[in-house]
């Protein structure tokens, strides 16, 4: 038997647990290292979404990120029949333009409520994953810079709140500079109703910030994340253990109850060792993400 106490306790406890929210993160792939693998070919990368959708499909893969060469207006239905062939979803797209003017941002915004709508029903697209292009040369964007932009990414949400698709806001190196201010000042001047987070774990490391530090500053908006890791800080042809701590990751993840995409976007450096098919490489890399973060 237990006390009056210990059964208090236990009640007490089982409350907490129902309200804090269910670990449940979703996985899904990326296409951007396709680019790369076919660039070295000198070779389009729409010519060959067949093979790239398919090796998916065969390294394990449901649902998709895809890079935006896929649904370009000239092939987008043919990726759409591709999609449905190797039963893959894609309700992630993404997108990237310039902010940092008023007619950047303009102009920015309307091509990407545009493009959603046309690509919008075809794929049932639940999010945009947007990033705000760099200046030329990664130049300093001043202050009043970074107040359009972040005015623009904030309209830019709330229009695509109105069309049921979710904005999350996607970063590289550039916006770790001078501590994340870039990327620190979009956090401050945004509703986190409107504008979520797409963490990018390895920019955030070589742009020399802490993984941690950040991960917990973007939780409350968190909405997926970009994985890749390195060794002595070249990219590794797999998503593996490595500089990156993916395991810390993962506990943090899990007490916060993640409930976004775990997306595995492999990329190579120029000195990235290339040992097996990259099909097999997105299967190891998808079966790393289900054994760290499962």
């Amino acid at each position: 038997m237990i006390t009056r106490r210990e059964f208090a306790a236990a009640a007490a406890g089982a409350i907490a647990a129902s309200a804090a929210p269910k670990y449940q993160p979703r996985f899904a792939g990326q296409t951007y290292v396709w680019s790369q693998h076919f660039a070295r070919l000198k070779q389009p990368l729409e010519a060959h979404r067949d093979e790239v959708l398919s090796a998916f499909h065969n390294a394990g893969y449901t649902e998709m990120e895809l890079f935006t060469p896929f649904v370009a207006p000239e092939v987008a239905a043919g990726t759409y029949e591709l999609l449905d062939k190797y039963k893959l979803r894609a309700p992630i797209v993404y997108f990237g333009g310039a902010m940092h003017t008023k007619e950047d941002a303009d102009s920015t915004v309307t091509k990407a409520l545009e493009f959603v709508e046309r690509i919008q029903n075809p794929l049932r697209l639940q999010a945009l994953n947007f990033n705000a292009n760099p200046k030329p040369r990664s130049e300093r964007k001043t202050d009043a810079e970074l107040d359009i932009q972040a005015r623009a990414i904030e309209r830019l949400g709330a229009e695509l709140a109105k069309r049921k698709v979710r904005l999350f806001l996607h970063q590289h190196a550039p916006e770790m500079a001078e501590n994340a201010r870039e990327w620190r000042h979009v956090l401050r001047n945004t509703d986190k109703r409107r504008v979520e987070i797409c963490l990018d774990v390895h920019w955030i490391f070589r742009g020399g910030q802490d993984v941690m530090t950040l991960l917990e500053e973007a939780a409350p908006r968190l909405g997926s994340m970009h994985l890749r890791n390195s060794r002595n800080k070249i990219w590794t042809e797999e998503l593996a253990d490595g500089d990156v701590d993916y395991r810390a990751v993962a506990r943090y993840l899990k007490q916060v109850g993640f409930r976004g995409w775990l997306i595995p976007e492999l990329a190579w450096d120029n000195e990235t060792q290339i040992t097996r098919p990259l099909e097999e490489n997105l299967r190891r890399s998808l079966e790393y993400t289900k054994s760290v973060f499962a």
